[in-house]
């Protein structure tokens, strides 16, 4: 059975570029889906920009980071 962590991203509105309502489905065999809650449509990692791609590049390295442990635990 494939675990998945959802994460909600709320990105503050910056000039003239909206605010973006952001769901994260981070699964533990690695895949990703990137949901915009105002639209209802999938979106890939390359479309983001500013605030929402720093919050996914944080948690897939926390989400690594928490995998490798899990191994080193695991296989030890």
């Amino acid at each position: 059975m494939v675990n998945c962590e959802h994460l909600r991203y709320l990105e503050p509105p910056r000039g003239p570029r909206p605010s973006r309502d952001l769901t994260f489905k981070f699964y533990d065999d690695g895949k990703l889906v990137i949901i915009d809650n105002d639209t209802g449509s999938t979106m890939n990692p390359r479309e983001l920009s500013g605030g929402s791609y720093d919050f996914y590049v944080r948690q897939r390295i926390r989400l690594i980071k928490r995998n490798l442990a899990e191994k080193i635990q695991k296989y030890a």
